[in-house]
């Protein structure tokens, strides 16, 4: 197999790095993006992939919790790869991630138990949610907007999830559970805080939506905890939504898979070559409908029905109509999600780390699904090994299913169907045996 070396940095980069004999950290903001406005991580389509610069050789022998305590800690003596997220992959930043979180969940446990002495209460090193099922969003948003407004700093404890009137410990299944069931109702079309496209089968914000700021500042939250908790979600944004969380307004190509239709119509807008004024006869005056399905006038400049489209303006035609769209008619419903986002994600070094479809595989998992790596990482327990013939007739049939049986099994055995980061062989799936089969009831 062909390795990956290390590529030599350019004289520039390294005067970043070196000073006075000694390696320092790369600076937090290159002073070329800062004069420019742009970052290399934002290039929808770089010239050359990101994949490209990831040095695999350096991904198999780092090691990361090392590596996170000189970025972290002896950043001014000690060189740390998570200085240059470029070359490092997926899998290895997000392990930089979790030591992160597990850190700040630690730190928090610490303060809480400090506290508590010092006041005479009780303590309470978890982030603690009680939900009833037939009001989980009621519930949820009232709980989380008490803590945000009175001690935001718990939103960094573990979070442990209990259902009102049943029993059982969260290990990290109720937890899963509650986020899956909050994502069901929020996202059901009938509350109309998204629209769903059909085509796409993505979700957007509904600019038109009657719930108030509150209900999407509890969706960032819910994305915020998962990724802080360690959670995927079964939940289906465009990626324009984690481009704009990590600071980025959406442009023309993010229409590509968030509003493919409209893509396509503003494409060949700017691609005609006969009289756009005569034969399209457009307007700066646009329309849509509302949730109620009413349409809605929007001039993209002042007295837009006034402005004809034509071959000189087309291209300010396209750039106001995609602000409209992705930025401005969502802009009260996006920046209460992003709040809530924050209030967990702040001061992670998730914006650093990771480009925008990696946040996506942090949220979402992998779709790809290897169940012939989950098999060889599977540990067996109570008299079952892997030379099994029950063990052996269960991956026969395992590997027999089809895509659809293959991700309705995994849903039914971790509560999502897809892949963590890292694919189905990072899983800790453990097969046990319950007792005599002759001492069962039938």
């Amino acid at each position: 197999m062909t390795r990956k070396t290390l590529r030599p940095m350019s004289s520039l980069c390294m005067s970043c790095w070196v000073k006075s004999g000694s390696i320092r950290r790369a600076p937090g903001v290159d002073p070329l993006e800062k004069e420019l406005g742009v970052r290399p991580i934002d290039s929808i389509r770089p010239l050359i992939p990101f994949e490209d610069f990831i040095n695999e050789s350096v991904n198999e022998v780092v090691e990361m919790d090392k590596d996170f305590t000189f970025f972290k800690v002896n950043a001014e003596t000690k060189f740390s790869f998570q200085s240059c997220p470029f070359i490092l992959n997926v899998i290895t930043k997000n392990q930089g991630l979790y030591y992160d979180n597990r850190i700040r969940m630690y730190s928090e446990r610490r303060l809480t138990a400090l506290y508590s002495m010092v006041q005479g209460q009780q303590p309470n090193p978890y982030l603690k949610l009680k939900v009833r099922r037939d009001h989980i969003i009621d519930d949820a948003l009232v709980r989380l907007e008490m803590i945000s407004m009175e001690n935001p700093s718990d939103l960094k404890k573990q979070l442990f999830v209990e259902f009102e009137g049943e029993q059982g410990v969260d290990e990290g299944g109720v937890s899963k559970e509650f986020f899956q069931l909050v994502l069901e109702e929020i996202f059901n079309p009938d509350i109309g805080m998204f629209t769903y496209d059909d085509d796409t089968k993505l979700f957007w914000f509904n600019s038109s939506s009657l719930e108030n700021e509150a209900q999407y500042t509890l969706v960032g939250l819910v994305l915020g905890l998962a990724i802080y908790n360690n959670c995927i979600l079964d939940v289906h944004f465009p990626m324009v939504v984690y481009k704009k969380l990590m600071g980025k307004k959406g442009t023309y190509l993010d229409l590509s898979d968030s509003h493919p239709t409209l893509y396509q119509s503003l494409k060949r807008l700017l691609e005609y070559t006969g009289n756009i004024k005569e034969d399209m006869m457009l307007t700066f005056q646009i329309s849509h409908t509302d949730l109620f399905g009413n349409p809605v006038l929007y001039d993209l400049k002042e007295q837009g029905d006034q402005i004809p489209v034509n071959e000189e303006n087309r291209q300010e035609f396209v750039d106001l109509y995609v602000e409209y769209i992705l930025n401005k008619s969502v802009e009260r419903q996006f920046k209460a999600f992003k709040k809530g986002f924050l209030m967990v994600t702040n001061e992670s070094p998730l914006k650093y780390l990771f480009r925008p479809e990696e946040v996506e595989l942090l949220i979402c998992g992998s779709r790809k699904l290897d169940f012939e790596a989950l098999e060889k990482t599977t540990e067996y327990d109570g008299g079952y090994s892997k030379d099994s013939q029950i063990i052996k007739d269960f991956w026969e049939t395992i590997h027999s299913f089809g895509e659809d049986q293959k991700r309705l099994f995994l849903q039914f055995t971790t509560g999502t169907d897809r892949a963590p980061v890292g694919g189905l062989g990072k899983l800790k799936m453990i097969i046990a045996k319950n007792g005599s089969d002759t001492d069962r009831d039938v």
